[in-house]
């Protein structure tokens, strides 16, 4: 377990969107992930984040949130 500080958000939308949500305080229905590629490799490995939305998430946005994952780790 970790605080929210350390973690990222994954947000769908109420236009059923999924996007990392930094801030933690767009609206929608919302799954933390800590800081690194790994783990959210294990989020999708057992399918997690899935659980956690409710909906099937696509692969074509499991790498674009790769590819976000990998900017905010190279700011930090």
């Amino acid at each position: 377990m970790k605080s929210k500080k350390e973690m990222i958000r994954v947000l769908k939308t109420p236009e059923n969107e999924i996007v990392l949500d930094a801030t933690g305080r767009k609206n929608g229905r919302g799954a933390y992930v800590c800081l690194s590629q790994e783990c959210l490799e294990k989020a999708v490995k057992s399918r997690g984040i899935e659980r956690s939305l409710k909906m099937a998430v696509p692969a074509e946005v499991y790498e674009d949130l790769k590819k976000e994952l990998a900017n905010i780790e190279k700011q930090q």
